[in-house]
């Protein structure tokens, strides 16, 4: 008998209730626009997301409790820092606050940041199990990477920036996620991703900012639009906050091969 190819082996990677594509809806920053004009349209639709707080932004202190109720119905608080240190010697980086400069930040200090930002955030909604999305996606502080010494203390970590489309995956690494970080884009720009993901039979990991206002802004319209689409696909498009997709992505990886 000829012996299984390796190919053969590999366990078909399967969405919950038949779904074809899983989209992650994630917003940064902690901006007001999120809260005022984001959320009221996720609860309509009934689907949960994931909120990247800068915990030093004024919106987490000034409208805390609008956070944590956002937390009680279910979407996710994630982790985007204390101080959303970015790297100031890349091209267009002139807004980056010199004392904020991730290229004058020691590894050891964003990795002791990261953390203490998980502390805090604890304390606004009571969960442990938490997911990082590394701000403007950098990830070298003071020339070296700093994600390493994070990765046992994350379910999943986002990075770098692309069309936010997974090519495939098994062999996605939950601990460097790509991301797509809309900014203008019409809904049928963004529905057209969605149904590139469904075509694949992989994820969208979409990584907003502004909501009808603040900066880096997709106009409520076309959010509108791409959660009606979502809504109308619900069968074939499993929509979820990031870490509880992540959790799902993990447990199929884990899967042992079955061989025919």
């Amino acid at each position: 008998m000829p012996a299984v190819q390796a190919s053969e082996a590999v366990p078909t990677f399967t969405w919950p209730h038949g779904a074809r594509a899983a989209v992650s809806l994630a917003y940064d920053d902690a901006l007001d626009s999120q809260l005022d004009h984001a959320l009221p349209a996720l609860d309509r639709a009934g689907f949960k997301a994931s909120f990247y707080l800068q915990l030093s932004n004024p919106s987490v202190a000034r409208r805390m409790e609008d956070w944590r109720a956002a937390a009680r119905r279910g979407h996710e608080l994630g982790n985007h820092s204390l101080f959303h240190q970015c790297a100031r010697s890349k091209p267009g980086r002139d807004w980056v606050a010199p004392h904020r400069n991730l290229d004058t930040t020691s590894a050891e200090q964003m990795r002791d940041q990261v953390l203490l930002a998980n502390t805090m955030l604890a304390a606004i909604d009571g969960r442990q199990e938490r997911t990082f999305t590394a701000p403007c996606g950098d990830t070298l502080a003071g020339g070296r990477d700093y994600l390493p010494a994070l990765r046992d203390s994350f379910v999943a970590i986002k990075v770098g920036n692309n069309s936010g489309i997974i090519d495939a995956m098994q062999s996605l690494d939950p601990l460097a996620v790509p991301v797509a970080a809309p900014s203008g884009s019409s809904g049928a720009q963004l529905i057209a991703i969605v149904r590139q993901a469904m075509q694949r039979g992989t994820m969208v990991n979409f990584t907003f900012h502004g909501i009808g206002g603040d900066y880096l802004s997709v106009s409520t319209q076309a959010h509108d639009e791409l959660l009606r689409f979502l809504a109308d696909h619900r069968r074939q498009v499993w929509t979820d906050s990031f870490i509880n997709i992540m959790k799902h992505v993990r447990q199929q990886q884990a899967r042992k091969p079955v061989t025919p």
